[in-house]
């Protein structure tokens, strides 16, 4: 506890005894003063005892703990703006390269229709002729010799395995007969009038039209019913 002003000088009196004789005994001024010197002045607190005062947080709304928060937030801030630009490139990268993908995709399936109706459409002559050579000679094979009707047999199988092959390439055959004139798919070479049939009604197919997918290989030469006069009626 500290000591004020009086007792400092009250330890500062020479305070001896002596004997009966008269000889020094003891002196206590010295050890008084040792001992109030070795006793430090300590100032009491308005709260709690001396030296248990509750330690207060630091203030950081000013000083260098301010500066160094409001650096780390900028440099939060700059970060994330990087990583949502990356974000941005990376998706438009990655759309980039799917719409690449997609052409690249359609360009091949092109060439690849492209190509294969250019080789097939040098076999269809050869597919008509034999066609042709077919429906003329089974009008005769009921008179031929039976060499030549195996011979009839095989070009027939020659004829239906062209046929299979395009079928898978994926060529199709264009309706024709019994089905309603479509100047799309099919060319009008003769038209006739007919009343066994609606107008406008392919009556006969003279030339086998193909297609490829959507794509129109070639069109069916048909012949196509008409009105009939009063007079043909």
């Amino acid at each position: 506890m500290a000591t004020n002003g009086n007792e400092k000088k009250w330890n500062s009196i020479p305070v001896r005894f002596f004997d009966e004789e008269g000889e020094l005994e003891s002196d206590l001024t010295e050890g008084a003063d040792a001992a109030d010197a070795a006793v430090p002045d300590v100032e009491e607190s308005d709260e709690g005892t001396p030296g248990q005062r509750e330690a207060k947080p630091a203030d950081i709304s000013s000083g260098p703990m301010l500066a160094e928060l409001v650096a780390t937030r900028a440099e939060l801030k700059r970060v994330e703006s990087e990583l949502a630009d990356v974000q941005d490139r990376f998706t438009r990268r990655q759309a980039d390269f799917e719409n690449y993908r997609k052409r690249m995709e359609r360009d091949r399936g092109e060439s690849y229709s492209r190509a294969t109706a250019d080789v097939i459409n040098k076999f269809l002559p050869v597919i008509d002729n034999l066609r042709r050579a077919l429906d003329a000679e089974r009008s005769m094979e009921a008179s031929e010799s039976a060499e030549f009707r195996h011979f009839l047999h095989g070009v027939g199988l020659i004829n239906k395995q062209l046929e299979e092959v395009l079928d898978s390439l994926g060529v199709e055959v264009v309706p024709a007969h019994g089905a309603r004139f479509d100047p799309h798919l099919h060319e009008a070479v003769v038209t006739e009038p007919n009343s066994e049939y609606e107008p406008d009604t392919v009556i006969q197919e003279m030339v086998r039209g193909y297609r490829l997918g959507d794509k129109l290989l070639r069109p069916a030469m048909v012949k196509v019913s008409t009105e009939p006069s009063d007079e043909e009626k």
